[in-house]
């Protein structure tokens, strides 16, 4: 077996050539294993190269919508009013605890992604009462 750690592009294609070659090799064959060890060293180059963040809580929230046919009434009575639900879509009220316990709970959204921070768009209430809209009470 001849692999080599992926330190640059050129590299990188190389290792997915190899494992081109490779693919389909039969289970606990020394083609096997040096596919594996490629795999591995490829996911490792994309991890540092092409870091996939995590997303923004709202957006992962209208992602699982979007994908389970769910409207914002739906958030709403999860959430428990219709305004609120708005105005959180909208990135002008951030989650609470509470909304982060029941969207994990009811939804089965991760609680690493509801609880990361993201921005809040200022709201007009917010300018003339002298302070950001994440200061209201949810």
């Amino acid at each position: 077996m001849h692999v080599k750690p992926i330190k640059s592009e050129a590299d990188y294609d190389a290792a997915l050539v190899m494992i081109d070659g490779r693919m389909g090799a039969e289970p606990d064959t020394p083609e096997a294993d040096e596919l594996e060890v490629l795999v591995t060293l490829v996911e490792a180059y994309e991890a540092v190269r092409w870091p996939i963040s995590s997303p923004d809580p709202i957006c992962a929230i209208k992602h699982v919508m979007e994908a389970r046919n769910l409207r914002q009434k739906d958030f709403a009575a999860l959430i428990g009013s219709q305004p609120r639900a708005s105005e959180v879509l909208n990135h002008r009220r951030p989650l609470t605890l509470p909304m982060i316990r029941t969207l994990s709970t009811e939804w089965g959204l991760p609680t690493d992604v509801l609880i990361r921070e993201y921005p809040l768009v200022e709201t007009t209430r917010s300018r003339t009462s002298g302070g950001p809209a994440h200061n209201h009470p949810a």
